[in-house]
């Protein structure tokens, strides 16, 4: 078993398949949470041990790499697609976005852009959800058909319970989010028997591959662009994770700081 396998089977047990259902966490440990019986402290303490190896799932997203070679992108989204049977609307307005292109401007609308390098101005830079840590997106579903998962600080859906009022869609400071105006099925143009379809009146983002790290696998962008170094994914909160290693090598920047959203997304540009 390779190095890159068992970091993501580690990952596994803390996941969530958010996919359309009822959310399965999978444990590390066949211990139950409240073994300490009647005993309220104890059982606090306990809880306070858990939360305290939490993971919280980042991402970096290596700009200088996909500059280089913008086919890995393409790469990456097709792999997104294909995966999550994203469907591929003609008409743009009604299209579904789970990793999508959009230029320097557009994604870092806080960060001037007066002089920027010709390079950064015609280069397109890869979007997704930021699977913020306080995220606006869960206080506003009225529903929690999305919500973040405590064990690895995914923003997750259950798209059985949204009931397409789009309140999360206009609380997202970042457009992560997609509505389904059409029936999506007959727009998807290769289907992956593994993950769920959706139905119209839904809305859908990306979900870091949470199906497949449950299974311990890479998320299907990480995957496609596998060996360049373009997207680092880990836990945030282990030290010793390459995605920790790599953030305090490099400088990074992330999609409107200021809001206080706090992403677990980072770009490298």
């Amino acid at each position: 078993m390779d190095k890159q396998r068992r970091k993501f089977l580690k990952i596994a047990g803390a996941s969530v398949v958010a996919g359309l259902g009822v959310p399965v966490i999978m444990k590390l440990s066949g211990e139950p949470a409240h073994a300490a019986g009647g005993n309220a402290a104890a059982a606090k303490d306990t809880l306070t041990k858990e939360a305290s190896k939490a993971v919280r799932l980042g991402m970096v997203i290596d700009m200088r790499i996909f500059t280089d070679k913008p086919e890995l992108l393409d790469d990456a989204i097709s792999s997104c697609i294909n995966a999550h049977n994203v469907p591929q609307f003609p008409d743009k307005k009604n299209e579904i976005k789970w990793l999508w292109k959009a230029p320097f401007k557009n994604v870092f609308p806080y960060h001037s852009s007066s002089y920027a390098s010709k390079k950064i101005g015609k280069v397109d830079f890869a979007v997704l959800c930021n699977h913020c840590d306080e995220p606006p997106c869960v206080r506003a579903c009225p529903t929690q058909a999305t919500f973040r998962a405590e064990s690895n600080g995914i923003i997750a859906m259950d798209m059985h319970r949204c009931i397409g009022c789009r309140f999360c869609m206009a609380a997202c400071p970042y457009g992560a989010r997609s509505f389904n105006y059409q029936d999506p099925r007959p727009y998807i143009t290769k289907y992956n028997n593994e993950f769920p379809t959706r139905m119209k009146g839904v809305v859908e983002k990306c979900n870091f591959c949470a199906e497949r790290l449950a299974l311990g696998q890479e998320p299907a962008c990480v995957e496609a662009c596998q060996g360049t170094g373009a997207i680092i994914f880990g836990d945030l909160n282990d030290p010793g994770s390459e995605l920790r290693a790599v953030l305090d090598k490099e400088f990074t920047i992330q999609r409107k700081p200021t809001l206080g959203t706090k992403p677990s997304v980072f770009y490298i540009v």
